[in-house]
């Protein structure tokens, strides 16, 4: 049985705000991701080690090398979220200013150079269907997508009006061995390891 709030937004505020508990509740306490996307709580069993994890350092190391002081490709905590959308996100690598992320709580999405992603293997339809629909609806401007599975990825740009709502124009994908160009910088995509090859590397 479904009950339909007298107000539907203020239930949806609600809602969201329990899930939002519910999450920051279970992070400390559950291995994996927790997320909030417009269909509910999506829980992403990333594991904490193996080539996911080594992917997000190299990239996030990859980029500091090449941008400026005054910018970091964080790994950290904590969440991208908007509120008024009813999304909350955890970005593998964001490419933020310090100035941006010395804030209390959430990030503000719009803050964001670009959120990066790599692919898990217990999920890949977060990161290649739900994460590209949320991302640009928050404002953010640049989507990235690094997949462990294929070797393959995809920048994700231009945000543009669509009639189901913002979406990103423009596409182009790489396979790992190409150098790709992420906002102003660009970077390697050699050596990055795949799922199945722990202790390989693609070259």
């Amino acid at each position: 049985m479904t009950i339909a709030p007298d107000n539907p937004q203020q239930g949806a505020s609600h809602l969201y705000r329990a899930m939002r508990d519910f999450v920051q509740s279970m992070d400390d306490t559950l291995p994996g991701k927790f997320e909030i996307t417009k269909e509910g709580i999506v829980h992403d069993m990333v594991s904490p080690g193996g080539p996911h994890a080594v992917t997000a350092a190299h990239i996030s190391r990859r980029l500091e090398r090449t941008m400026p002081d005054e910018l970091l490709a964080h790994t950290g905590t904590p969440d991208v979220e908007d509120e008024p959308e009813g999304i909350m996100r955890h970005p593998d690598v964001m490419v933020i200013a310090w100035a941006d992320l010395n804030v209390q709580g959430s990030i503000d999405p719009r803050s964001l150079i670009a959120a990066i992603e790599v692919v898990s293997k217990s999920n890949p339809e977060n990161d290649w269907v739900t994460k590209m629909r949320d991302y640009p609806l928050m404002g953010v401007p640049i989507y990235v997508i690094f997949d462990p599975r294929t070797g393959e990825g995809a920048v994700l740009t231009d945000i543009h009006t669509t009639p189901d709502g913002p979406r990103y124009a423009t596409r182009k994908d790489f396979v790992y061995g190409e150098d790709v160009t992420i906002a102003d910088w660009t970077i390697s995509t050699r050596n990055l390891p795949l799922y199945g090859s722990e202790g390989g590397e693609q070259h």
